[in-house]
């Protein structure tokens, strides 16, 4: 029902075969997530979905209420307001026990640039791309005139940005050697394999 119409009538040619239980990332720690095995015309039709637990955000607390009652509809108009083209068959549902989630064809095709192989150029290729992604995102969800008015001309922006990026890079070394401190020192427990 959370989809469109035309969508909504290409799921139907699905059935229900399995679902599994899935194992997330750490920022989804704590959360329910599911595989759902549907299937077509036969076992080589086979249509896999996620579905994904979405709680409260963590803004609630400092900003105006959404205007959406149920977090995984929240979860799913924030991804189609970002995404130039979001998954065909996003969308939300609420379960039996009164939890929401949100659903989308399962792609575990996760990739990331090698960095350490990467040339100078390359580098600074790959961190343009990444840029425009970023903000190409922030100019779907935002008011673009606004945000465009607000950065000027200049390059005062971009600087502040990059000094940021570096100041949390120092922060990050200083975490992690104060963590390794910590480990060799026996205040934090940790194996050897991790």
């Amino acid at each position: 029902r959370t989809l469109q119409e035309d969508r909504r009538h290409l799921l139907e040619r699905y059935r229900f075969v399995d679902v599994a239980r899935k194992v997330v990332g750490v920022g989804s720690v704590g959360t329910r997530a599911y595989v759902v095995l549907l299937e077509g015309r036969d076992e080589d039709d086979p249509l896999f979905l996620q579905v994904k637990e979405a709680g409260p955000s963590v803004l609630e607390g400092h900003v105006p209420s959404s205007n959406h009652e149920h977090h995984g509809h929240r979860v799913v108009a924030g991804q189609r307001l970002m995404q130039a083209a979001s998954d065909i068959f996003l969308g939300w549902l609420r379960g039996r026990e009164g939890r929401d989630f949100y659903w989308r064809q399962l792609r575990d095709m996760k990739g990331s640039a090698q960095l350490e192989r990467l040339s100078p150029d390359e580098l600074a290729l790959y961190a343009t791309l990444c840029g425009w992604a970023l903000a190409r995102a922030h100019a779907r969800s935002g008011d673009r005139v606004q945000i465009a008015g607000y950065l000027g001309k200049s390059e005062r922006f971009d600087g502040a940005i990059a000094d940021f990026a570096q100041a949390y890079a120092d922060q990050t070394e200083r975490d992690h050697a104060a963590l390794c401190a910590a480990v060799k020192s026996g205040r934090v427990p940790a194996d050897a394999g991790t």
